[in-house]
């Protein structure tokens, strides 16, 4: 398949996937205040950040194993991918067994000392909606591994309709239970199903798409699992700085501001960080084919799609930035129904930070085709600790808009660290990002007629 052909699906599909996960992120949102009032909503935000905390570990080894074995594949390595790919499973196996176990502990302890009493939340609905979440969040820990094989089979494009559905079945279960006036228990309880029926059908899909299985018998070698293991510590960092920066800043607004301004602060960040959804669409689109060219070391090309990829973010990011000054305020009170009223100067200060994590979050691509996690992980954990340092004082000063000037902390760090060392990795000028924006994508063209 051409590279033309390929991106355009890949397109295809992540639009309609972002499209999915703006619904999945907006349109729930009137449907829980609705449901459920806002400060019991907000409990709910706070009470998430619990499972969010502890499935970070399924985008470290995940991701090492996945982006290990694109690697080797890509390179014509077929018996050390297959070998990557069975000491993968071993090591995810492992990691889904400690976590279960850690769950539990948590769980325990923080019964213990009785946090979930303090909630608006019932002490037992707590306790129920945390299992089923996280159960749920640890059958997906697999996806990371089995993605790649559809990746490498160049059928990205069906990996990522696959995660749209089961990002839909969400929304219409979690839409039934809000309609039916439920509360969390049975919304967590839905995750969960969900994740029971989707994950088992889509690791048999890869495996029969690739079909490496029936040509090379992989080896669980202990050098495999150590070597899988130091990158996925690198990759732990990466939801671990997530989950930091999200939940904490909400964590620390809950502290200073209490669970309103939660809501808030939460509802206002999701809708401009719908745009980052957007532009993130460009970068699922292009990833797989921009990761597999690294892998066979088509350099040329590789730069030539992340050139494209960063223009057309850029782009994509400008005019969201311009929708939402102009429109976005309109929109925020049809969609909270005008029950939530964010300073001004807050909704302008996130507006921003859409242009900084624009320029952050397409470098790092590199970083992961590449399958060096340190290279950002490392400086995103500790911006996310100075973000959230920074929220929770300033909270106390001056507000909401305290809050959102902490969270914007984090885009401004990284958009000045990350780029330089990111377009050193593939020796890409930074002054060439910008430049003959036509002649690339007259180059993308002339790279589809090489390859047909």
């Amino acid at each position: 398949m051409s590279l033309k052909k390929s991106l355009f699906k890949n397109g295809i599909a992540s639009t309609i996937q972002k499209v999915i996960k703006i619904l999945e992120q907006l349109l729930l949102v009137p449907f829980f205040i609705s449901a459920w009032g806002p400060e019991y909503y907000g409990e709910w935000l706070t009470l998430t950040i619990i499972p969010s905390m502890l499935a970070f570990s399924d985008l470290g080894f995940g991701s090492s194993a996945a982006n290990k074995f694109l690697l080797r594949y890509a390179a014509g390595d077929k018996q050390d991918a297959a070998n990557t790919a069975k000491s993968g499973f071993v090591t995810l196996s492992a990691v889904v067994i400690f976590s279960i176990i850690l769950s539990i502990i948590t769980l325990v302890v923080l019964d213990y000392f009785k946090i979930f009493d303090k909630s608006l939340i019932k002490r037992d609905d707590a306790l129920w909606a945390v299992s089923f979440l996280m159960i749920a969040r640890i059958i997906c820990f697999y996806q990371q591994l089995y993605e790649a094989f559809y990746r490498a089979a160049r059928r990205a494009a069906l990996s990522i309709n696959l995660q749209t559905i089961y990002s839909g079945l969400n929304i219409l279960a979690g839409l039934l239970v809000l309609i039916l006036g439920k509360g969390i228990v049975l919304f967590a309880f839905t995750n969960l199903v969900v994740a029971l029926l989707f994950n088992p059908v889509y690791i048999v899909k890869a495996k029969k798409i690739l079909g490496l299985n029936k040509t090379h018998q992989g080896h669980i070698f202990k050098s495999e699992i150590k070597d899988i293991a130091a990158n996925g510590f690198g990759y732990l960092l990466q939801p671990i700085w997530q989950a930091i920066y999200f939940q904490g800043t909400t964590f620390a607004v809950r502290l200073a501001l209490g669970p309103l301004a939660v809501t808030v602060f939460n509802t206002v960040r999701t809708l401009t960080r719908s745009v980052n959804q957007a532009f993130s669409l460009v970068i699922a689109s292009t990833y797989p084919e921009f990761q597999f060219e690294i892998g066979a070391g088509n350099m040329e090309k590789a730069r030539k799609i992340f050139r494209i990829t960063f223009e057309m973010v850029l782009l994509l990011a400008v005019g969201g930035i311009v929708f939402l000054y102009t429109l976005g305020p309109w929109f925020y009170e049809l969609w909270t129904n005008k029950a939530l009223n964010p300073p001004p100067a807050m909704w302008n200060i996130f507006i921003l930070g859409i242009a900084f994590n624009a320029v952050w979050w397409t470098a790092i691509i590199i970083f992961q085709a590449y399958n060096q996690p340190y290279k950002f992980t490392l400086a995103s954990t500790l911006a996310a600790i100075v973000s959230v340092i920074c929220s929770y004082f300033l909270s106390h000063a001056i507000g909401l808009t305290g809050a959102a000037i902490g969270s914007f902390v984090l885009d401004f760090i990284l958009a000045f660290y990350v780029l330089p060392k990111a377009c050193k990795r593939i020796e890409q000028p930074i002054s060439l990002l910008i430049k003959d924006f036509r002649t690339d994508f007259k180059n993308l063209y002339s790279i589809n007629k090489k390859n047909k």
